[in-house]
C-alpha cells in the first residue's frame, strides 16, 4: 500500500500553487497580458548582474571542480565566507561550524523542525502563517498550534502566545517580514516574545526554540530595521534563502544557521546535520554554493517593489478595498468583499484577477496579493478590481 498521508498531499497541492498553475494555463489561452496573476512569490526583479557574471565564470571553468559534491553541510570555506557576511552586519562571531546549506529555506525549515520535533510535540505558528509550515510541522509527527496575530497590527499577540505554551511546546515559528501580510515584528515584540520564551522554557525545564523564517529580511521599505533575531532570544534558530533578495527561487539555496548561543548548540547542529542526512537535503547545489560566495554582500534591488506596492495601493484606495500596508515583504493582506475567501477569489477569477484566498494560512475572510509581478500586470489590473468591486455592490 502508499503512504496515504503522502498521497492526499500529492492529490491536493497548495492554494498558492494551484491558483499559480490555473494561470499558467489561463494565459494559453487568453494571452498573458489579459490575467492579472497575483498568485505566487516569483520575483520579477531579475537576478543581479554579478549572478550572471558568475555563472559565466563557472561554466568556463573545470566542470569537474565546478560540479563536484561539496561536504554535506556545504564547502566550509564558503559557509565561513557566509558567516563572515552575517557578522559584518550583526556584529557576531559565526563561524562555518553553525552554518548548514540548504535547498532554500524551505528544506531549511523542514531539516529544523525534523532536527529537534520528538513524539508528543507541539509547534506554534502564528496565524496567518505561510501554509507549508502545517505539512512540515505533522509530517515530522508533532501537533501544530495556530495563535492569532494581533488584529491592530499583525504582530505577535504575546498574552495569547504564553496562554498557548503547555509542557509540550517545542519551538515557535516566525516570519518577519511575513509572508502574508508584510508586517515586520518590532523590537519590542520581539522582545517581548524572547521573554515569555524564557521564562516558560524555565517552567518546562527544557528550551523553547524560536525558527525564524528569514526569506524576505532584505525587502523593506521606508528605512526599516528588521532586528537580528538570534542577539535577542539565544535559542534561535535561523532559516534563510536568497530566493527573494538576490531573484533566485527556482534554485534553491539557503541555510540553516545554530547560533553558538543555543543550548546545546553542537548537539543540535549534529541533530541538524542528521536531519538532512535523513531527509535527504544533503549538499546543497554545489554551484549555486559557489554563486552565493561571490554575490552574498550584494544589497537586494527593492525600488521596484515599493514602485508596485504603491500603484497597487493607490488602486485598491481607489476602489475602496481594505488592506494591511506592508512594511516589508512583497505581499497585500487584502480583507475579501464577503466571509468566504475562497468564494470571493473564485469571483475573482471571473475578472481574471487570481488573488489567494486565506483559509490556507489559518483564517479566513482575506486573499493574499503577490505584487511581485510586473509593473505594467499591476497597472491593467485596475479595471477588473473595479469590476470585481461592482459585483458586490
Amino acid at each position: 500500500m502508499l503512504n496515504t498521508t503522502m498521497q492526499s498531499l500529492g492529490a491536493a497541492p497548495s492554494a498558492i500553487r494551484t491558483l499559480f498553475a490555473y494561470g499558467a494555463e489561463r494565459k494559453k489561452v487568453i494571452g498573458a497580458d489579459k490575467v492579472f496573476d497575483y498568485s505566487i512569490g516569483n520575483p520579477s526583479v531579475p537576478a543581479p548582474q554579478e549572478v550572471g557574471n558568475a555563472m559565466v565564470e563557472f561554466g568556463q571553468a573545470d566542470p569537474v571542480a565546478v560540479h563536484a559534491y561539496t561536504q554535506a553541510a556545504g564547502d566550509p570555506d564558503i559557509r565561513q565566507h557566509i558567516a563572515d557576511s552575517l557578522n559584518r552586519q550583526h556584529g557576531t562571531s559565526y563561524d562555518a561550524s553553525n552554518l548548514y546549506l540548504t535547498c532554500g529555506a524551505a528544506a531549511a525549515i523542514s531539516i529544523s523542525l525534523k532536527a529537534i520535533i520528538e513524539p508528543g510535540d507541539e509547534i506554534i505558528v502564528i496565524s496567518p502563517y505561510f501554509p507549508e509550515y502545517r505539512v512540515w510541522i505533522e509530517t515530522h509527527g508533532a501537533r501544530i498550534v495556530e495563535v492569532p496575530a494581533r488584529l491592530d497590527n499583525f504582530e505577535i499577540d504575546l498574552p495569547a502566545l504564553e496562554a498557548a505554551i503547555t509542557a509540550h511546546t517545542k519551538a515557535v515559528i516566525i516570519n518577519t517580514p511575513n509572508n502574508p501580510v508584510g508586517v515586520v515584528y518590532s523590537l519590542e515584540n520581539l522582545q517581548g516574545l524572547a521573554s515569555v520564551l524564557t521564562r516558560k522554557s524555565e517552567q518546562n525545564g527544557r528550551p523553547i526554540f524560536l525558527i525564524s523564517d528569514e526569506p524576505y529580511r532584505e525587502l523593506v521599505y521606508g528605512g526599516r530595521e528588521v532586528p537580528w533575531v538570534p542577539s535577542i532570544y539565544d535559542n534561535t534558530i535561523v532559516c534563510y534563502s536568497w530566493s527573494k533578495c538576490l531573484s533566485l527561487p527556482g534554485e534553491r539555496i539557503g541555510y540553516v544557521l545554530v547560533p553558538p548561543t543555543a543550548t546545546e548548540h553542537v548537539a543540535l547542529t549534529q541533530a541538524v546535520s542528521g536531519a538532512g542526512r535523513a531527509l535527504g537535503f544533503i549538499c546543497a547545489p554545489a554551484l549555486f554554493q559557489r554563486i552565493i560566495e561571490r554575490c552574498v554582500d550584494l544589497p537586494a534591488d527593492i525600488a521596484t517593489y515599493e514602485r508596485n506596492r504603491q500603484i497597487l495601493c493607490d488602486i485598491l484606495d481607489e476602489f475602496g478595498y481594505t488592506y494591511i500596508e506592508p512594511q516589508g515583504a512583497f505581499y497585500l493582506w487584502v480583507k475579501a468583499l464577503e466571509d468566504d475567501a475562497q468564494a470571493f477569489s473564485d469571483k475573482a477569477k471571473e475578472h481574471e484577477l487570481l488573488l489567494v484566498p486565506s483559509d490556507s494560512f489559518g483564517v479566513g475572510g482575506w486573499v493574499r496579493l503577490g505584487y511581485c509581478i510586473a509593473e505594467e500586470t499591476i497597472r491593467n489590473s485596475r479595471e477588473a478590481f473595479g469590476a470585481l468591486k461592482r459585483d458586490y455592490e
